[in-house]
């Protein structure tokens, strides 16, 4: 997938249908955060979802074509901004045989102390790590 170093694969269910027999508008949160998790493990090395150390502060998502429990979904993600205390995160959700563009995404991460229930900068380590990934140190957000 063009632009996207990190792309998870996500099979569609039956479960994730809704009565007009197409995926639900409401499941793509779930597998953006399928391939964020996968972000968060395999390029900045957190295993355990209390090392995880961002939560959610936005989701935007355009639908731009009909998925189906029978397709299995290819979602790219990326980081396209570190600020202070955010990164900013898009992506992009295809149909794996076919390459169909099904949705494109954006999200706001912040970084967040759950021992101290509160936000936090994005440490150093993170944005070594993710310049190293992403071939460069995106732009603020």
């Amino acid at each position: 997938m063009e632009g996207f170093r990190l792309v998870s694969e996500v099979p569609m269910r039956f479960a994730d249908t809704d009565a007009m027999g197409h995926v639900n508008n409401a499941r793509y949160l779930s597998f953006l955060e399928c391939a964020r998790i996968d972000y968060l493990r395999r390029v900045l090395g957190r295993t355990e979802p209390r090392e995880f150390g961002v939560i959610i502060a936005r989701t935007e998502i355009d639908y731009k074509s009909p998925a189906f429990h029978y397709e299995t979904l290819l979602v790219g993600c990326r980081v396209d901004g570190v600020g202070e205390s955010s990164l900013s995160m898009s992506h992009r959700v295809e149909e794996k045989s076919s390459g169909r563009l099904i949705a494109l995404a954006k999200a706001v991460l912040v970084g967040y102390d759950y021992a101290a229930q509160k936000t936090c900068r994005i440490s150093e380590e993170w944005r070594e790590k993710i310049a190293t990934f992403e071939g460069g140190m995106p732009d603020p957000t």
